[in-house]
């Protein structure tokens, strides 16, 4: 008896096995978390130090080389970059995937921490920040009044709504963002200043010196202890004006005499606004192992009670939410499933034509999927995007076995068999081949489930989700589906009328089908020469399709960056980006527009544009970046683009742009910049990009100051002196913090703005010589106008230029295209690399050829050994190459946009594991055939006409059940598209194919089995 048996004559059994799996799954789901993607780390480690007023010379040489050499020294860094501005040095280390974020952090400080004795005194303490390296938060709240001052919004914030934020669980920051935080600000006059016999660095000494916080201890006698503070330091802002600078005799000099005391803003080179208004924004970053999904729900959940709270005059609403595409796409993938169950179970009952026939396979399909979540939850894994498409593709692959098993019971019930019967045989016979077929399956994900990288990342839950939900269904395909057909299912006489109908038409076409197979049996080598030109031109088209990381997802979300001159002000990069404001606003598409100003300087701001709902527009997130692209072109005196977020949790690498091809040497920028300004000509005149610009610009004017040495030792003054009189007056460091309601804010002497509006200025700024007296800075000085980099930039500690751009085609043509630029233009010693989604397409696209050839050493074993054969599962899968050559000539010819990438090419694995199962059935069957006396002829043409209608119902149903994938539109659509073409495509092409080809080269390559029969047998064979 086999083992079948048990269940078809035990159907309580049966039953409970498959209860089981319902009451597993559906607890299992319960308890699964939602995300976008399977849990993946991808996370950087900034270090930022300011040294106020420096240039980017001193921070490059005196504080990022040495801590870029330390800090380079810590394990799981991908890739290390670094700019040095003015005032500021920021070295961001881009971790592995997937690296413990933490243990990176604490490995960096140590290393900090070694060389905090190089750095210049003058040099602010590193701050060390982790973030998931994206260019936007997850989340922005908005806050705006036309009453309150931006500065009392900011202390607001900073007391009572950024601590509720971050004591949500996830939230790795709530970012203050155009903040105007509270600082006692000194504005000087330095004429004033000359007439008191004042420098700049008197005032630092003066505050230094009188706003000192004490901490004198306590008095203790034999019983009572106490404690003694002094008022020491200051508190208003009259107490600072009142502030004595120098005392000669009974005149006092006090600070409000020489400078403008306010209580203002620590800085004023941010602006933020939402939709127009002024704003202050906090800006939700979530920490790199946390689920953004679960986060931004906290968020939203405490933001209400917020809101409730504030003061009178104040507003906040939520500007932009990340995860509104995320649940939308999630919602899609959902729709789609529930799409897909519909087809297929219309498909079946066309095939079957009776009730009874399809309630078997309808059965097994939630049961199947049901129990996938349990298999899930096993495997630490949750509900997102990925899983839940690979349940769409489930749905075509676990009704196969049902299908094959009703079939065959069906057809022995036609040949005289009782139902009970036909259930006993049907279901001995296909036992191995379903076996067979989920082995290989499973099989063939195994590849992609421990590929490196980030699709394994990704899609090593996607395939362990679709073998699971193939493993449980062939257990209920072995179990259940059997005893319902030998209690479900009734004789021939019984039948209606549709099922006769049904029956005669697959009756015709597999006669059709047998009598051109036969044609093309007998002339079978020239089937097989189809074959090898098939496997040719397979490898043709996948050298000259298109390429790229992940198609771009419309995420209902656009960015605009634009940048002006290195020495424009804030003021000015406002101008422009009203503009760009004008522009976007004018789009019918556009829900809600945020906009910052100086977000990575002063003469940088970023667009974000909100758009409607999928539903409530015509064109999709690309033709609209275009739109936008085409306008802010016209605008004249800023370098602005257009792009959309990443698809894929890639990091953004430092670039908010698809590509980031770095130019890496020691040489000087100078040589540098003139290579990467001529590959940048070539480039932007190649009409390959929207937008392509490199980083290295030698165009910021600076004004360096030179000393006459021997006239200044001659006046008694020393460059310590100098500098430190000029640094004091134009710096704007802080000298030390004072308290306003339990809280510390900077202090900060400068210059007022109407005294250093330009450098010609400085020559009247007074310096106090050796004897006493104050002397023009003119008088030891002189001014020379030069031109320095932008910025000094570095990556993996080289001096860099970094190319960004937003190609026009796939990302694989813009960085084939930069290479070969690179290899025409680049001298030697200059090497290229990538960074951001440029870096990840570079290393997943070298990875799949690996995967791809694993895949099919894993199937062709597999399959040996459940043939014990090495030629079988040669037969097998020349299938396979049917199926890649279908799904090839869609990718080729770029339709619906389909490239190569992560989502086409797991689905041409998927496709292997599918098209094999319809050699394997044919190949069984065909050896079943000769072991019982037929030639090798008659034994495949028997073999490929039985299975026919198995085949082609569950074709049908596979490629009618992932036509929601590729007609899907709406958040997430193109990678569904995408992979749902492939398999649509290849798997409708490849069983037109694999039912002559297959066949064919059976002929050809098949062992005899007769051979191995008893002689006793053959002679008998041979007598009938």
């Amino acid at each position: 008896m086999k083992f079948t048996d048990i269940f078809i004559r035990n159907p309580v059994l049966a039953t409970v096995i498959s209860l089981l799996i319902l009451v597993l799954g559906l607890r299992a789901l319960a308890q699964l978390p939602v995300r976008q993607y399977p849990k993946t780390e991808i996370a950087t480690v900034t270090v930022s130090t300011a040294y106020f007023g420096a240039n980017s010379d001193v921070l490059a040489g005196f504080i990022t080389t040495p801590l870029e050499a330390a800090i380079a020294q810590a394990q799981g860094i991908d890739y290390m970059t670094s700019t040095s501005g003015s005032g500021v040095s920021a070295i961001t280390a881009n971790l592995r995937l997937n690296y413990d974020s933490n243990k990176a952090l604490t490995e960096i400080s140590t290393k900090v921490n070694s060389v905090l004795g190089q750095l210049p005194p003058q040099a602010q303490q590193p701050q060390l920040t982790v973030s998931t390296g994206e260019s936007t938060a997850s989340m922005y709240l908005g806050f705006y009044s036309e009453t309150l001052p931006s500065n009392k919004i900011t202390d607001y914030l900073i007391r009572v709504v950024q601590p509720k934020l971050q004591t949500v669980p996830g939230v790795q920051q709530a970012e203050i963002l155009g903040s105007r935080q509270f600082a006692l600000r000194a504005w000087m006059d330095p004429q004033k200043l000359a007439a008191n016999g004042l420098t700049a660095q008197d005032i630092y000494t003066a505050m230094e010196a009188n706003n000192f916080i004490s901490a004198i201890g306590s008095t203790k006698g034999q019983m009572v202890k106490v404690d003694m503070t002094a008022e020491t330091d200051l508190h208003t802002v009259d107490e600072f004006k009142n502030l004595v600078v120098k005392q000669k005799g009974d005149s006092v000099v006090r600070l409000q005499d020489v400078a403008n005391v306010v209580l203002g803003a620590e800085d004023y080179d941010f602006n933020v606004s939402f939709d127009g208004k002024q704003s202050v924004f906090i800006g939700i970053r979530v920490a790199p192992d946390a689920n953004l999904l679960t986060v931004t729900k906290d968020v939203r959940k405490i933001f209400p009670e917020i809101t409730e709270q504030l003061p009178a005059g104040l507003t906040g609403k939520i500007a932009y939410d990340a995860t509104g595409y995320i649940n939308s796409a999630i919602d899609e993938v959902v729709k789609t499933l529930i799409e897909a169950l519909i087809i297929v179970t219309v498909v079946i009952f066309l095939f079957l034509g009776s009730i009874r026939s399809v309630l078997i396979p309808v059965v097994a399909i939630p049961l199947s999927l049901i129990g996938g979540f349990f298999v899930m939850l096993v495997l630490g894994y949750s509900v997102n995007l990925l899983t839940l498409l690979a349940l769409v593709l489930a749905i075509g692959l676990v009704v196969d076995d049902a299908i094959i098993i009703v079939e065959n019971v069906d057809r022995h019930m036609k040949d005289g068999m009782s139902p009970f019967q036909a259930s006993l045989q049907g279901a001995r016979e296909l036992a191995g081949p379903i076996i067979a077929i989920s082995v290989v399956l499973i099989a063939v994900y195994v590849p992609i489930g421990f590929q490196g990288g980030l699709t394994g990342a990704l899609f090593s839950e996607f395939a362990f989700t679709l073998a699971g939900a193939v493993a449980v269904s062939a257990v209920v395909a072995l179990t259940l589906s059997p005893m319902m057909a030998s209690r479900f299912l009734k004789h021939e006489k019984e039948e209606s009328r549709l099922v006769k109908s049904i029956d005669r038409n697959f009756a015709w076409a597999r006669n059709k089908y047998e009598n051109g197979l036969r044609t093309v049996l007998k002339s079978w080598p020239a089937a097989v020469t189809f074959g090898l030109i098939v496997f040719v031109s397979v490898f043709v088209m996948i050298k000259h399709s298109n390429s790229e990381l992940a198609p771009q997802e419309d995420q209902g979300f656009l960015i605009t960056y634009g940048y002006a001159a290195p020495n424009a002000t804030v003021q000015q990069m406002g101008l422009y980006a009203k503009q760009i404001y004008d522009v976007v606003d004018g789009l019918p598409e556009r829900d809600k527009i945020f906009q910052l100003t100086g977000i990575q300087g002063p003469n940088t701001a970023l667009t974000g544009v909100i758009l409607k709902p999928w539903a409530e527009r015509s064109r999709d997130a690309t033709a609209i970046q275009n739109d936008i692209q085409g306008s802010v072109n016209k605008i004249s005196g800023a370098t602005i683009y257009a792009s959309q977020p990443s698809p894929l949790p890639t990091g953004t690498g430092g670039t908010s742009t698809p590509l980031a091809f770095v130019i890496g040497t020691t040489d000087p920028f100078i040589n540098l910049e003139e290579v990467s300004s001529r590959m940048l000509a070539k480039a932007q005149a190649s009409g390959k990009f929207f937008f392509i610009d490199t980083d290295l610009k030698l165009n910021k004017p600076q004004v360096t100051v030179k000393v006459d040495r021997d006239k200044a030792a001659t006046m008694g003054m020393s460059m310590r002196d100098v500098g430190s009189a000029l640094g004091a007056l134009l710096g704007g460091g802080y000298v030390n913090y004072f308290s306003i309601s339990g809280r510390s804010y900077k202090v900060i002497p400068q210059i007022q703005q109407g005294s250093r509006l330009n450098a010609e200025q400085l020559n009247n700024y007074y310096i106090r010589a050796g004897n006493g007296a104050m002397v023009p800075a003119s008088t030891v000085a002189t001014l020379k106008t030069e031109t320095i980099p932008t910025r000094i930039s570095h990556f993996q500690q080289l001096n860099s230029s970094t190319f960004a751009g937003v190609p026009m085609g796939t990302m694989g043509d813009a960085l084939t295209y930069m290479r070969q630029l690179a290899k025409e233009n680049l001298p030697s010693g200059y090497s290229v690399d990538y960074a951001g989604q440029s870096r990840q397409y570079m290393q997943e696209s070298s990875g799949f050829g690996l995967t791809f050839a694993f895949a099919v050493i894993i199937i062709f074993l597999t399959l040996a050994a459940q043939f014990e054969s090495f030629r079988d599962p040669l037969i097998v899968m020349s299938s396979v190459v049917m199926a890649i050559f279908g799904a090839m000539i869609f990718i080729f010819l770029g339709v619906k946009n389909a490239t190569l990438n992560i989502y086409t090419e797991v689905g041409l694995v998927t496709l292997m594991g599918l098209i094999a199962k319809h050699g394997i059935l044919i190949v069984q069957f065909a050896n079943d055939e000769q072991k019982a006396g037929h030639s090798k002829f008659e034994a495949i043409l028997s073999a490929a006409g039985t299975r026919l209608r198995p085949i082609l119902m569950t074709t049908a149903s596979m490629v009618l059940g992932v036509v929601p994938l590729v007609i899907a539109t709406g958040a997430g659509a193109a990678g569904r598209n995408h992979m749902g073409l492939v398999i649509a495509t290849g798997l409708s092409i490849g069983t037109l194919f694999t039912l002559f080809v297959v066949p064919a080269m059976y002929l050809f390559m098949a062992a005899d089995h007769s051979k191995k029969l008893p002689a006793d047998q053959r002679l008998v064979q041979e007598h009938t």
